[in-house]
């Protein structure tokens, strides 16, 4: 007997989801995920939202090591993510799918979360290291949290190293 018989299915397939949501660090953990997402959103024809936080603890502790301003210390990194977020979404359009491109400033975590809330976003895709003990320590808090408080299904990709 065939695990799903073909005459039960009476209505056509739907995506499993209508929005992802792909949070970029420039990790490579998080660009695997992104891959990852947008292999999902092409097969159901997903739109995607790519999402870099500019970390406000991060900048705090760059301030406090080198001579910057938190000025200069925010559009640097803000440079850096909007490179990671047209990278992302270059890949994802040329597959055909549409995308948003969002930076925010603050806690990771509740940003990731509060983006998925008002952008009614249903699933978040996003990644988490398996070898580097500090790199998972602070990737794998970010995920975790993101994990507890989001208001939608997160599927996390392990990354161990290797191309996905």
């Amino acid at each position: 007997m065939p695990f799903l018989d073909a005459e039960c299915l009476d209505v056509e397939p739907q995506a499993p989801f209508v929005k992802i949501l792909i949070p970029l660090d420039g990790s490579d953990a998080s660009i695997n995920a992104g891959r990852v997402a947008i292999q999902i959103a092409t097969k159901h024809q997903i739109p995607v939202i790519f999402l870099y936080v500019v970390d406000s603890g991060i900048v705090e502790e760059i301030v406090d090591t080198i001579n910057k301003s938190p000025e200069a210390v925010h559009h640097e990194l803000e440079e850096k993510g909007r490179r990671y977020l047209d990278y992302m979404a270059r890949m994802a359009e040329a597959r055909c799918l549409k995308t948003k491109k969002v930076i925010r400033h603050g806690i990771p975590h509740n940003e990731i979360s509060e983006l998925a809330r008002e952008l009614n976003v249903d699933l978040i895709v996003m990644g988490k290291v398996g070898r580097h003990v500090l790199r998972r320590a602070l990737v794998g808090s970010v995920t975790g949290r993101v994990v507890e408080y989001a208001p939608c299904s997160v599927l996390v990709v392990k990354y161990n190293g290797s191309r996905h």
